[in-house]
């Protein structure tokens, strides 16, 4: 799935990065009373980033009903403050925090679960409200999913969740100036190399001219790329760290298809 990225100024960065809320919970984890605001920031990231963590977690051999528990209990457990008591200072991308503290938990899952009942005062998505979500456009073959690692998995499906929210709300905003149909059509145009793209048969569709709808994908086009980087900037701590974090999950998309 390539994509191409452009690079705001830096001012514009600076002023979007602030309000992220990756760069919110490490700012307020060794603050005093910035407990509330920190969790809200991680509860609003895990119900985004559930289907990678799951993802990994039934790839590790264990059936879907335990893959759900296990994921329930991984996200208490960083809803609890326990992912950033383990967390370095140099915390970097939630990506990557996240990864290493799933593989963490599994290793002593079994007796955690023992011992402690899930959710206790930590208020939580429901799995139920979690599978109300549209379904992932990102379907893995059989034999790939069996074949790849849980850690490829894992950023796969990390990796599709970020596209797939920046999609999400851009067919929302197309939506809301009467632009749906549009979106449907040139979404393909989002993601695919150009010259896959047949602008004859779309213009058809729509009954515009060619030279109108290429101008329509590049504005949807423009608009997509930021809002995927502002879906990445969500999950990294520094703005410095947007561009390798991007060409890392396309790379990641590219690898799966």
């Amino acid at each position: 799935m390539p994509l191409d990225s452009d690079t705001p100024t830096a001012g514009q960065r600076r002023d979007r990065f602030v309000t992220t809320r990756w760069s919110v919970i490490v700012s307020c984890a060794d603050l005093e009373g910035g407990e509330q605001k920190t969790r809200k920031a991680l509860a609003e990231l895990c119900k985004i980033y559930w289907r990678p963590v799951f993802a990994f977690i039934y790839h590790q051999g264990h059936s879907v009903h335990n893959a759900q528990d296990l994921t329930q209990d991984f996200f208490v457990m960083v809803l609890k403050g326990q992912l950033l008591q383990r967390a370095d200072r140099n915390r970097g991308r939630f990506r990557s925090l996240m990864l290493r503290a799933l593989q963490d938990f599994l290793c002593d899952a079994a007796e955690k679960r023992q011992t402690r009942k899930r959710g206790g005062d930590v208020q939580f998505v429901s799995w139920d409200d979690w599978m109300a979500e549209a379904p992932s456009r990102l379907s893995i073959p059989t034999k790939d999913s069996e074949s790849w690692s849980p850690e490829r998995i894992f950023d796969v499906r990390w990796a599709a969740t970020v596209v797939e929210r920046a999609l999400r709300q851009l067919g929302d905003e197309c939506e809301k100036r009467g632009r749906r149909r549009v979106f449907d059509v040139l979404s393909v145009c989002l993601t695919a190399e150009r010259e896959d793209i047949s602008y004859a048969k779309f213009s058809k569709t729509l009954g515009l001219s060619e030279m109108a709808l290429k101008s329509l994908a590049h504005r949807l086009r423009e608009r997509y790329r930021a809002l995927l980087r502002e879906e990445v900037a969500r999950t990294v701590e520094k703005p410095s760290e947007i561009e390798e974090e991007l060409r890392y999950l396309c790379s990641a998309l590219t690898a799966a298809t």
